[in-house]
């Protein structure tokens, strides 16, 4: 039974979340990659990418996502006995929630490090004004 939790009259507006679920469900495993949680509001996500230069690297983020790709450009004055090392070209997404912000990325050793930080919670409360349908004229009250 595929049944969606989304589809709860409580929950609305959240169909795009559900879109998100199943688009990550279909993630490629490469590159590796570790996320930690570095202090109270930040978090660093680390990809594995061996034999990758700078250049060959794009970290964007794109509607909510923060986007890495890699794509390293053959070089035809190669010949290869044996070619046991890949250099494939990649794409690698992370769902941001509202208002992470990226810092900043570095590549050092192969490893691509790209520092997020996210928003402290802030509670707002919002008071909607209540407009009455009712008309009033002198002391006497007209329904319409």
């Amino acid at each position: 039974m595929n049944r969606s939790f989304f589809n709860s009259p409580f929950l609305l507006g959240f169909e795009h979340i559900e879109k998100l679920l199943e688009r990550t469900q279909k993630a490629d495993s490469y590159p590796p990659y570790n996320i930690e949680h570095t202090a109270e509001n930040r978090l660093k996500i680390t990809l594995a990418v061996a034999g990758f230069r700078a250049e060959d690297l794009a970290v964007s983020v794109e509607d909510n996502q923060l986007v890495i790709r890699g794509r390293i450009g053959e070089s035809a004055d190669k010949t290869f006995l044996h070619r046991g090392i890949a250099s494939r070209q990649f794409q690698r997404s992370f769902v941001l929630a509202e208002g992470i912000d990226v810092i900043g990325a570095e590549l050092r050793h192969g490893l691509l490090t790209i520092e997020l930080e996210r928003p402290r919670p802030q509670s707002v409360v919002r008071t909607i004004p209540i407009r009455s349908a009712e008309v009033h004229t002198g002391n006497a009250i007209n329904r319409t």
